[in-house]
């Protein structure tokens, strides 16, 4: 990804000129420079890339930013991998905004965009403001994303104009899985074109990045071509600008079988259990506590 000065885009980042509240660092101890939406649009321009991961809460968030994630995403798929929920659909509002919180009140560089959920948006522009508002006032989030294609590019001006950054997100939308008919890949062969207008319009509504999940490689290749604002992929090639994954599936903290757009890069599951065994039998054998973890 290009580094954290603007180039010719845009002048210099400045000190709020209001203050930063109580406890602000002296000059040398500041905190690392925040990525910001220019920044991506610079990677974008540059062909450069950028990595994004899912974060729910304060450590995770804090790792990662350590580790250079440009992009956290507070996701509704911690419906899935927090809540215990087999779907994303049934987790809520007022259930993401603390994990927004924790993850935004970590992270000292990321950006951190977050998901607004199934039933905070669909009704109206209106509501999707309301939604929006609350992400970035209450959760402390930079941005949000929602699901859907040209439809929603209505909706997504009225929140572009509102103030709030959107990440729009096509493609296979889990928010839409019965309407789909289950986790499909889309954008096959002449539907390409479809995906293809989808981006443009959000993009022209104002979106900032256009994130696609589950779509063919050569279509994802045309939609990055065809708009001027960076891409995310998910299970769609390597042509985007950054790449986004699950993290308990990228760490291997879930069970089970993966996606085929998954790769994993370690084994915390086997990891966890081991240590977890370990302390158990520990304890139950009378090794622990020893004295020297006794006062």
């Amino acid at each position: 990804m290009a580094s954290n000065s603007s180039g010719s885009s845009a002048s210099a980042e400045v000190p709020a000129p209001y203050g930063s509240g109580p406890g602000v660092p002296a000059p040398a101890e500041r905190k690392p420079a925040r990525v910001r939406l220019h920044h991506l649009q610079q990677a974008k321009r540059d062909g450069t890339k950028f990595a994004m991961l899912t974060a729910y809460e304060q450590y995770t968030a804090e790792i990662f930013d350590a580790a250079g994630i440009e992009v956290l995403l507070v996701g509704d798929s911690a419906s899935n991998n927090v809540f215990g929920n087999e779907t994303s659909l049934p987790v809520t509002v007022d259930e993401l905004l603390p994990l927004c919180r924790a993850v935004a009140r970590s992270a000292k560089r990321a950006l951190v965009v977050a998901d607004l959920p199934f039933g905070s948006y669909e009704v109206s522009a209106e509501q999707a403001v309301a939604a929006g508002v609350r992400f970035l006032k209450e959760g402390l989030a930079h941005a949000v994303k929602i699901e859907g294609g040209k439809y929603y590019a209505p909706t997504v001006r009225a929140m572009v104009q509102a103030g709030i950054p959107v990440m729009a997100h096509i493609g296979f939308t889990p928010q839409s899985e019965h309407a789909l008919g289950g986790y499909r890949v889309q954008g096959r062969g002449d539907d390409a074109q479809r995906l293809i207008d989808d981006a443009r319009a959000l993009e022209e509504a104002g979106a900032f990045c256009v994130l696609m999940e589950m779509v063919p490689a050569e279509t994802a290749t045309a939609v990055d071509a065809a708009v001027n604002v960076p891409t995310v992929g998910i299970g769609a090639g390597k042509a985007t600008t950054g790449q986004v994954l699950v993290w308990q599936d990228m760490a291997g903290l879930r069970g089970g079988k993966m996606a085929k757009f998954v790769k994993q890069y370690a084994d915390l599951r086997s990891t966890l259990h081991d240590a977890a065994t370990a302390y158990g039998d520990d304890v139950r054998s009378g090794g622990f506590p020893g004295p020297e973890h006794s006062f």
